[in-house]
């Protein structure tokens, strides 16, 4: 019988997912990217560094390393491609040492809250990925309301019919 580990599949969907919609903010311009919405971060750019610095800090956060702060000038989409290839590199393979030495639920301190909080890791990996998705549909919708066509569901299963 299969064995299915959520957790990969998870991690396999965001990054995916997230690669995805990177790709269609190839198509815009710098006016497109930074455009002003109602929702989020309010632009496409400010969204994808807010994604991408949150999946950097919590990592520093739960590796108990010295929390990196994002350059606040203006990046292209390709910087944020790289940044996010890193990031998310680094992330996933944390993510699954604790899983793979039962420490998924052991606890760390975020030293970020004011006083610092315990947090245990799992709370922590199902937090970047969630937020994660909350932030692409944002995107998303923003793409659609510049015109962007053929964009992706973003969901699970729609992913998941990609593979074969």
């Amino acid at each position: 019988m299969q064995t299915l580990d959520l957790l990969d599949r998870l991690l396999e969907h965001d990054a995916w997912t997230t690669r995805r919609v990177l790709e269609f903010t190839n198509l815009l311009s710098d006016e497109q990217l930074d455009q002003e919405f109602e929702i989020g971060q309010r632009t496409i750019r400010e969204t994808f560094r807010h994604i991408i610095g949150n999946i950097e800090i919590w990592t520093d956060l739960m590796s108990a390393r010295p929390v990196r702060r994002a350059s606040m000038e203006r990046q292209a989409v390709l910087e944020f491609q790289r940044r996010f290839e890193l990031a998310f590199s680094d992330f996933a393979q944390f993510a699954r040492r604790l899983r793979d030495t039962q420490r998924l639920y052991d606890t760390y301190v975020d030293v970020l809250d004011e006083p610092p909080q315990r947090k245990t890791y799992a709370g922590t990996i199902l937090h970047v990925i969630t937020h994660d998705h909350m932030h692409r549909a944002e995107i998303l919708h923003m793409l659609q309301r510049l015109g962007i066509q053929g964009l992706i569901e973003g969901d699970v299963l729609s992913w998941e019919a990609t593979r074969g």
